[in-house]
């Protein structure tokens, strides 16, 4: 009798007396009567069971199919997902001492740090401020500059036209010519002084007033100067202003101003100063009517008027005006046409003397 080979199929060898016997092929089974078969079939069970003080190998079971056969059957759970899993393993893990300590460590460092830089921006407000305008004065200094740098160097704003106005007996053409040397300067670049003395050599010009006007446009003013009469000096007639610049040279006399007679002084003497104070007094209609005035020293001003020949005993330059409201109360109430002679070098009597 033959014993199977390997100790892990007898396992799996079914049960002998469930399972049915093998016939063998050939002369013998076909042979055999009934009586063998029986007999065979004994001897393989005797076969196949075990013997006593022989030791059987078994194969032991998988752990899986014992966990499965010692445990009821359960009802399977949904997989959770990995947020409930890191919940999950928070709520059972309880941290050890030490990382509780680490955390708290942590914890305060942060606060403290937190505190350091609220109370290092508190400190640091007013210095921060005052960087801040600084900042702002420097930003607004540099635009000023860059405004300036503009102004005074771009072609943008270089002169190209010149206005004159407040001329009477000079022609603002020459003005212009004379002024448009500094054409293409740029307005903050004109040459001032250079313009001054371009216009110096004008007598009929008293003064002058210059106004930029952006972008290209420079406004001249001019005051001329007013005659105040003329000077026979050398056997021609000047006609000067009150302070004695020679306005006009003339052989013969120049009408509408009157003539000055001064004894043969100049125009720097203190007679023809005291003579200019007289006229500049008197009313604009009464001047006009002046015909000629003649003074030898400071205190013996007298004029003649238009007409009939009035004449005017002033006297000196002191209490001028006093003397002209006196000299025009007197000539109100005389004829036009009445020759004579009003006194008037005692500012609080006047007289009229007729001739």
């Amino acid at each position: 009798m033959k014993r199977p080979e390997g100790f892990d199929k007898a396992a799996q060898q079914p049960d002998p007396a469930s399972a049915k016997p093998r016939r063998k092929r050939g002369a013998a089974d076909s042979g055999a009567t009934g009586s063998d078969s029986a007999v065979s079939s004994k001897k393989l069970r005797a076969s196949r069971a075990p013997k006593v003080g022989s030791v059987t190998a078994t194969r032991a079971p998988a752990p899986s199919a014992a966990r499965e056969a010692s445990t009821p059957t359960a009802v399977k759970k949904a997989p959770r997902t990995p947020r409930e899993r890191s919940r999950f393993r928070l709520s059972r893990a309880e941290p050890s001492p030490d990382v509780v300590a680490k955390r708290q460590l942590r914890r305060a460092a942060r606060d403290r740090r937190r505190a350091e830089k609220a109370e290092l921006r508190r400190f640091t407000r007013r210095a921060r401020t005052r960087k801040y305008t600084l900042l702002s004065i420097a930003a607004l200094v540099a635009v000023l500059l860059g405004l300036i740098a503009v102004a005074v160097f771009s072609p943008i704003l270089a002169l190209r036209t010149v206005i004159v106005d407040g001329t009477n007996r000079i022609d603002p053409a020459e003005i212009q010519a004379a002024v448009e040397t500094q054409a293409g300067t740029p307005l903050a670049l004109l040459d001032f002084a250079a313009i001054n003395t371009e216009l110096s050599v004008f007598p009929l010009i008293r003064s002058y007033v210059t106004e930029i006007v952006p972008p290209d446009t420079l406004l001249v003013h001019i005051v001329e100067r007013e005659p105040i009469g003329s000077v026979k000096i050398d056997g021609v007639f000047t006609l000067v202003d009150p302070a004695g610049i020679t306005i006009q040279e003339s052989a013969e006399r120049i009408a509408g101003v009157p003539l000055i007679d001064i004894g043969g002084a100049d125009t720097a003497s203190p007679a023809f100063a005291a003579v200019t104070e007289v006229l500049l007094a008197l009313p604009a209609d009464l001047r006009a009517r002046v015909e000629s005035v003649s003074a030898t020293t400071k205190d013996d001003v007298s004029f003649v008027l238009s007409g009939v020949g009035q004449r005017v005993v002033w006297g000196s330059a002191s209490d001028s005006a006093r003397k002209a409201a006196l000299l025009e109360a007197l000539i109100s109430q005389r004829d036009p046409a009445e020759a004579g002679e009003f006194d008037v070098s005692a500012p609080s009597n006047g007289i009229f003397r007729p001739s």
